[in-house]
C-alpha cells in the first residue's frame, strides 16, 4: 500500500500567504502553522507528527519552515525516518528516508546549518537597524492608541471602581494595555 503524501506549511504570522510553499502539489492531507518557527511546540507540527504513519512522505518547502535551528531539524528528521517516513524539502531538493548514507546526513546537517546561520545573520541586520533608526530619533515603537485624555479619564473610571474590563472593552484596548497604562501613568 502506497503511503500518503502529507504537507507541512509554515509562515510566521497570520498575515503572511501560505500558497507559495507547496503550490501546484498533489497533496492527500495539510497542516498549517502560523507562528514562529522558534521552537517546535507549534499545533499542526504536533498534529502532522501523530497523524503521519509508515510509508507516507512529509513535504516540506524548505528546511526554515520545518525548524530555525539545526538541533530541532535534525531532531524532527530522525523522529519521522525512525517511523519510516520519508521527509522531502522541495527548495532544496533533498528527500531523507532513514536509509541515508553519511553524505545524506552531511548534507541535512551543512543545510540546516546555513538556514540557521542566515537566520543568525538576519536578526544581527535587524538589531543594527533598529539601532540605527532608534539613534536618528525614527524608531520608537507602535504609536499610542490612547491620548493623554483618555489615560486620565481611564484612573478616573478606575478610581470611580468601574470593572477594569468594561472600561478597556470601551476604550477599544486590550486589559493588558489598560493595565500598562495605568502602570506608567
Amino acid at each position: 500500500m502506497k503511503g500518503q503524501l502529507v504537507g507541512y506549511v509554515r509562515v510566521s504570522s497570520i498575515e503572511q500567504n501560505t500558497d507559495r510553499q507547496l503550490e501546484g502539489l498533489p497533496l492527500d492531507q495539510v497542516f498549517t502553522d502560523k507562528c514562529s518557527g522558534k521552537d517546535t511546540k507549534r499545533p499542526e507540527l504536533e498534529s502532522m507528527l501523530k497523524f503521519v504513519r509508515h510509508g507516507d512522505t512529509v513535504i516540506v518547502h524548505s528546511m526554515d519552515r520545518l525548524a530555525r535551528n539545526l538541533d530541532d531539524l535534525r531532531r524532527i528528521v530522525k523522529t519521522l525516518t525512525d517511523k519510516g517516513i520519508r521527509i522531502q524539502f522541495v527548495k532544496e531538493n533533498l528527500t531523507f528516508t532513514g536509509e541515508d548514507s553519511p553524505m545524506s546526513n552531511l548534507l541535512l546537517s551543512v543545510m540546516g546549518a546555513f538556514a540557521e546561520f542566515e537566520r543568525a545573520l538576519l536578526k544581527e541586520r535587524q538589531k543594527e537597524g533598529i539601532a540605527i533608526a532608534k539613534a536618528k530619533g525614527k524608531y520608537g515603537g507602535r504609536k499610542r492608541s490612547v491620548t493623554e485624555d483618555h489615560v486620565a479619564s481611564i484612573k478616573a473610571r478606575v478610581a470611580a471602581g468601574e470593572k477594569k474590563a468594561t472600561i478597556a472593552r470601551d476604550m477599544g484596548i486590550s486589559r493588558e494595555t489598560l493595565y500598562q497604562y495605568l502602570r506608567t501613568a
